[in-house]
């Protein structure tokens, strides 16, 4: 019989699948659904990061978002990371090798997912910890790529201020009303809040049904690149190494405040918004990096995947 821990354990590659078929079962069939069905995606993915990110904040209080010294580290990890490549591809002339270097850029310089506290939680991690990384992490990526994008891609014609607008509007759109909701409710309807503490269990599961879209979306922009094998294997050997270097080197950083401290701090580096890789290298950067936030993904949520698997972690509070 199908039970919780099952559940728990499998969730994360079920929804892979079934994002990757229902999309390849659409496209091959050449079905007038396909369209539609990725519309719907589109627009639904993120109302349910929304919801499930709210479900989570109502388990934190504006007090407990405080800054901890492996922020500090964490932070100047990415910084340190994606300036490096940033510098180095200035150097690289145009071709594969430029663009391998610009997906590594990508991958370092997105900030964390918002739903990265339903797996942190799940995994013995602090979800106030992570919850205030993720808004440190975008208000990092909101300085930097105005600053270091215009270099690296002379042809990107926005200033500073224009881009940073842009990037704030993408990154913190996520993040903003959702929290003004679930403190909004915290301070005015106190036991609206406590009633919707029995549900936060329920943002797990809403994230499989996140996950099945995304990675759709995710495999239609794989499909769609028209890349050679060459370039694609390339593109996901170097997503596949920034995601592994980021999940080691922060659990690495934090190891010395904590077990708990480490495994908030490895989600918060590794666990990304892959959309957000995807937005900025059709936009901004060289069409196809976006690539590597399909790839990304696909690594990330099989890394949490392995993890939930081996994680000794019950949490049979909250409905989960």
């Amino acid at each position: 019989m199908l039970n919780r821990h099952t559940l728990r354990n499998w969730m994360l590659p079920v929804s892979m699948s079934a994002g990757i078929g229902i999309y390849l079962a659409l496209h091959l069939s050449a079905s007038a659904a396909e369209a539609p069905y990725l519309t719907f995606c589109a627009k639904v993915q993120p109302v349910l990061v929304a919801v499930m990110l709210f479900l989570q904040l109502n388990l934190v209080a504006p007090r407990d978002l405080r800054f901890h010294r492996w922020h500090l580290w964490v932070l100047l990890i990415q910084a340190a990371l994606f300036m490096a490549m940033a510098a180095a591809t200035v150097f690289v002339p145009q071709g594969g090798a430029r663009v391998l270097f610009e997906c590594a850029m990508l991958c370092f310089v997105c900030p964390t997912a918002a739903a990265a506290g339903v797996i942190t939680i799940k995994l013995g991690g602090d979800l106030p910890g992570i919850m205030t990384y993720t808004v440190l992490a975008n208000a990092l990526a909101s300085v930097l790529i105005p600053v270091m994008v215009p270099i690296v891609h002379p042809a990107v014609d926005m200033g500073f201020w224009a881009l940073f607008w842009a990037v704030v509007q993408r990154v913190f759109s996520i993040l903003i009303l959702p929290c003004l909701a679930a403190w909004l409710i915290r301070y005015c309807l106190p036991g609206v809040q406590r009633r919707l503490e029995r549900y936060a269990g329920w943002a797990f599961y809403i994230w499989g049904i996140c996950l099945m879209l995304s990675i759709s979306l995710a495999t239609d922009s794989l499909v769609g690149s028209g890349i050679g094998l060459g370039l694609g294997l390339g593109i996901a050997v170097v997503s596949l190494v920034c995601c592994l270097l980021q999940f080691a080197l922060g659990r690495r950083a934090a190891r010395r405040y904590g077990h708990s401290e480490s495994i908030t701090a490895g989600q918060a580096l590794g666990q990304k918004n892959t959309g957000f890789i995807i937005w900025l290298g059709i936009n901004y950067l060289t069409p196809v990096t976006s690539v590597a936030g399909g790839l990304y993904a696909i690594w990330h949520n099989l890394f949490n995947s392995w993890q939930l698997l081996h994680s000794p972690i019950r949490h049979p509070s909250h409905g989960a």
